[in-house]
């Protein structure tokens, strides 16, 4: 990894000298290439520039510099004109996440806790909004989910993991406003990769993966690349468990340096996803009537719940460079995903008994098609002394999901003196067919002038969506089409300052129907941002902050005079700060730090007017820092340890109850094996809320609180070979 340097005495061995090379002109870690100096020996690096990063590929630091998630196109971070955040393969083989969110939990702008401890969906508030199904995209397109059926994509997998945040409608379509997470797959590599990782830890955890990559042929033409994990734990909450096998096959062709056709595919089967249900307030946020708190692995459904998860992907990526000027990227896709349940889970207590817990009940099954398509011509060109990417494209995409459900009760629980026993739970009944489809067209040129950076866009959407309800035996479809817009201004200094300003648009459709029948129009995001990044040519090192206001209209609110029933017309706004440091201080040293402060308020509504939303913290903050002794009898030692804060949240819409803030520290201790001779091997101990600290992650109502993740303990072995 490129590392600042300082001047060597005129005597440095010829040996320091090569090390210091190879760390610039391959971009490994200093403390890898540092494993073959003697003990007493110290070098220091500097950040000298490696070879070019990719937006699609690995980083040689935690400080990524480039990203396509704000532009599809592979821009510096300083030039884009809103707030990305992201997260490397370095920095989670550090944190090593058991989830894409809990892969985010140092990043500005997002709740990852809004299901506490559940791993179940990667279901996050960015900005203050959420979404009923995740916002997540892979490789450049959505993992479009539908009712439980969602697409989950184990970190092992993943190269990166970006957060977008804002209004992102412009070049993806229909969207949260909040913002977006994308990751990327590993991809194919023509230099040798054999890795074998082991895992044990808390709950009778128990997780191998595998990474293989290399040339097939001498002049590495064609690569491939098979990543694979296979998981098995005890969850928090007693009686659930998790299971995961997930294997990833790719393969690349590379003719020349102008064309590359990459074949992607996923396969994942999660038989058991462990907890998903919610306790009341009542024994979490607050005692119970008899003045007792339930035990944070309180499971109030039956011991034979069941809830599983798998999709099959298959796709691929192909760019290709005309000349200098034009190049043709496509990616595309087809996903079947499936989810099967069967759940008691809890309703709320008993109004006459308080010590009673309500019980609903639900058999579901699940099959989910979807295809996506996005097809883009960048053209790289000047006019006078202005310098474009002009990017141009038109994507597409599918869905269908069909659903078999029933939905019922389940007796009650007492919380004084719980006995659980299985339920009978029947089988599911044809529920309702979804149906999908958006055709997007957009444009956007990013125009360079001297140091400015104007990048201005909009898109056109196409949006069909039905619904067909077996048990009422109704019908309904809605088209709707929309324009989305998005301007951003930047300078960039010599020195890596770069202010910049920015608007961005968003919608989002709403299922269902006034009282009226009338089928509700899609929700509106518009957001004005300014802020400034740093991100210096010469240093690992990428600082940014943000202000904003994002206002959400079109919002769905109660029917004041038809209970049960909705109207369309309500405002959310909300209004923030982001601060965010990566860095690689040294050749021992890596640091990353947030902030976020979200103002968020029901600005127009019948019945929540001056509230604010739930599960919306108005301060977190976090800070990591790592230290890696490269000489001395501690030589290839890594120690690390951080903190997440989470300040408290109103637990449901109406406010009527707050959940208390909480503090979590973690830790880690690594130790890189290449000092007894296995060089890019490694065994660590991460161990996750240190303390033990019980608290309440989250409510988003009276009868759903979520408790956070107990201490965790885990000990990983990588080897490489």
């Amino acid at each position: 990894m490129a590392r600042p340097q300082t001047a060597q005495p005129v005597n440095t061995s010829l040996r320091k000298l090569a090390v210091v090379v190879a760390t610039a002109i391959s971009g490994l870690p200093v403390s890898a290439l540092a494993a073959e100096q003697p003990a007493e020996e110290t070098i220091t690096v500097t950040a000298t520039p490696t070879a070019q990063e990719s937006a699609w590929g690995p980083s040689a630091t935690i400080a990524a510099k480039r990203t396509a998630t704000a532009t599809k196109t592979d821009t510096p971070i300083e030039k884009t004109p809103q707030s990305v955040s992201v997260v490397t393969r370095e920095e989670m083989d550090t944190h090593q996440p058991a989830s894409v969110k809990e892969a985010l939990g140092y990043t500005p702008g997002i709740t990852v806790a809004t299901r506490g401890a559940s791993d179940t969906y990667d279901a996050v508030k960015i900005r203050g909004f959420g979404s009923v199904n995740q916002n997540n995209y892979l490789d450049g397109l959505k993992l479009q989910g539908d009712f439980y059926n969602e697409v989950i994509i184990d970190p092992y997998m993943l190269e990166r993991v970006e957060l977008m945040r804002g209004p992102t409608s412009v070049l993806y379509g229909k969207s949260s406003p909040g913002g977006i997470i994308t990751m990327v797959s590993k991809r194919p590599t023509t230099d040798p990769l054999k890795e074998v990782q082991f895992k044990m830890g808390t709950d009778n955890l128990w997780q191998t993966g595998f990474d293989f990559s290399d040339a097939i042929d001498d002049e590495g033409v064609w690569s491939y690349r098979l990543t694979g994990v296979a998981r098995s734990n005890d969850d928090q909450q007693q009686f659930a468990k998790q299971k995961r096998y997930a294997i990833a096959p790719s393969f690349s062709w590379r003719p020349d340096d102008k064309t590359n056709f990459t074949f992607l595919s996923n396969f994942q089967d999660s038989p058991e996803t462990g907890y998903y249900g919610w306790l009341p307030m009542q024994g979490t946020v607050v005692p119970l009537a008899n003045g007792k708190h339930l035990p944070t692995d309180f499971n109030e459904g039956a011991p034979n719940n069941t809830y599983s998860l798998s999709h099959k992907m298959v796709g691929y990526s192909f760019d290709h460079a005309f000349n200098d000027t034009f190049t043709v990227r496509q990616n595309l896709r087809y996903v079947e995903s499936k989810t099967a349940q069967k759940s008691v889970y809890g309703t709320g207590i008993d109004p006459l008994n308080p010590l009673m817990l309500n019980r609903g009940t639900v058999v579901d099954n699940e099959k989910l098609h979807n295809f996506a398509v996005d097809t883009q011509l960048q053209s790289t060109f000047s006019t006078a002394a202005v310098e474009h990417t002009l990017l141009t494209g038109v994507d597409f995409q599918q869905m269908r999901n069909d659903i078999n459900a029933t939905f019922g009760t389940a007796p009650q629980l007492d919380l004084s003196n719980p006995v659980f026993s299985d339920y009978d739970f029947g089988s599911a009944a044809p529920y309702q067919q979804n149906k999908q489809k958006q055709t997007g067209i957009y444009v956007q040129d990013q125009a360079e002038w001297n140091q400015f950076v104007l990048t201005v866009g909009g898109r056109y959407d196409w949006l069909t969506q039905s619904t067909r309800a077996y048990q009422a035996n109704n019908y309904t479809e809605r088209d709707d089409s929309q324009f989305t817009g998005r301007a951003g201004l930047n300078y960039v200094f010599d020195n890596g300052i770069a202010p910049y300003i920015s608007y961005s648009e968003s919608f989002e459709p709403n299922s269902g129907a006034d009282f009226y029948g009338n089928t509700f129009k899609p929700s509106k995001g518009r957001q004005y941002e300014a802020g400034v990044k740093y991100v210096p040519g010469d240093r690992p090192i990428v600082l940014t902050a943000a202000i904003y206001q994002l206002t959400k209209t079109n919002n769905l609110m109660s029917d004041p005079d038809h209970v049960y029933s909705s109207v369309q017309g309500g405002e959310i706004r909300s209004r923030g700060v982001e601060l965010e440091a990566k860095a690689a201080l040294s050749a021992n040293v890596n640091m990353t730090a947030s902030y976020t402060y979200t103002d968020a308020q029901y600005t127009d509504d019948t019945t929540l007017q001056g509230n604010t939303p739930e599960q919306v913290p108005t301060h977190m903050a976090s800070l990591w820092g790592d230290y890696t002794f490269n000489a001395g009898p501690l030589s290839g030692l890594t120690v690390g340890t951080g903190g997440r804060y989470i300040g408290s949240s109103w637990g449901d819409p109406a406010n009527s109850f707050k959940v208390a803030s909480a503090t979590i520290v973690d830790a880690v201790v690594k130790y890189d094996l290449a000092r007894v001779g296995m060089a890019g091997s490694s065994v660590a101990l991460n161990v996750n809320n240190l303390f033990d600290r019980d608290y309440v992650a989250s409510c988003f109502a009276t009868y759903g609180c979520f408790w956070g993740a107990e201490r965790q303990v885990v000990a990983t072995a990588t080897f490489r070979f």
